[in-house]
């Protein structure tokens, strides 16, 4: 399934006389790095691998700080693509999505690869612009030919979505590149991979060290996955308590499918109809 759009988310003075002229320059560069600062605090997405490791970065930028993100990250984009895509993302929190599309293209045109996968979600889906699947199809393989994980994954599902046929082997190669690199969500995605034999050879215990590295920076799909393997012990020892830990921290997260299963550890118990289907858990 093709990941989010829009959430799946900056003034130099001239001066006179020789000592305002040689200081004109540097402040200005300190009035840009504090734009580009105020606009990754809003607007940076935490799966863009422009981001520098010591932004956090939110997947949505919250209703209340789109205006902020627009106004810095505006004066930012002149000189940082990155900022030029957070620009786009806050646009398109705003529901702006002509301005939206106008910054997506430009952070594209300048290689940002997460700007090419947002713009062709948008292409693919025909949200704010006219549907072009071969456009999206382009920008989608531009993107993973860059190790832009969120490129793989969409230009996989646009494939099957179309009924063409994508090359999981391809895919797996790809997101293995980007997983070298240090990408969480590319160490996730080929967890999957692995951990269900596509693309390749089967490996719960390669899958296993996949997720870890994901789940060691915080991604929520990898800490639910960890805690399943934990429970289960697959790819490695069985560890209930680890198994809960990972769990609680993807269920801190919003990951819902880590709730539940929180839940079903509290609650083993399955209470079923005569038909055999769940009702609910059983708490003593």
């Amino acid at each position: 399934m093709m990941k989010r759009f829009g959430v799946v988310s900056i003034a130099c003075s001239l001066g006179l006389g020789v000592a305002l002229g040689v200081a004109a320059p540097h402040a200005a560069a300190h009035a840009q790095s504090a734009d580009l600062v105020l606009c990754d605090r809003v607007a940076a997405d935490p799966t863009d691998p422009d981001k520098p490791a010591d932004v956090r970065g939110a997947n949505d930028v919250a209703a209340a700080d789109v205006a902020t993100a627009i106004k810095f990250c505006k004066a930012a984009s002149a000189a940082s693509r990155r900022a030029l895509y957070q620009l786009g993302r806050a646009y398109a929190a705003g529901q702006q999505l002509p301005d939206a599309i106008a910054a997506y293209r430009k952070a594209a045109d300048k290689g940002s690869t997460s700007a090419m996968v947002e713009l062709g979600v948008m292409l693919a889906t025909g949200t704010g612009i006219a549907k072009d699947e071969a456009q999206a199809r382009t920008l989608f393989e531009r993107a993973a030919e860059a190790g832009n994980p969120r490129g793989v994954t969409n230009l996989a599902a646009l494939s099957k979505g179309a009924g063409m046929p994508s090359d999981p082997v391809q895919a797996r190669d790809q997101l293995a590149k980007a997983a070298e690199a240090n990408s969480a969500e590319a160490q996730y995605q080929l967890g999957l991979m692995i951990a269900q034999g596509i693309g390749g050879p089967k490996d719960e215990v390669a899958a296993r060290a996949l997720f870890e590295k994901a789940a060691a920076q915080n991604h929520p799909g990898a800490l639910e996955w960890m805690g399943a393997f934990a429970q289960n012990g697959l790819g490695g020892p069985q560890d209930k308590a680890a198994a809960k830990a990972y769990y609680e921290r993807a269920a801190a997260l919003g990951n819902e499918d880590a709730k539940a299963a929180l839940k079903r550890m509290e609650c083993p118990y399955v209470l079923k109809d005569k038909r055999g289907n769940f009702v609910t858990n059983l708490c003593f």
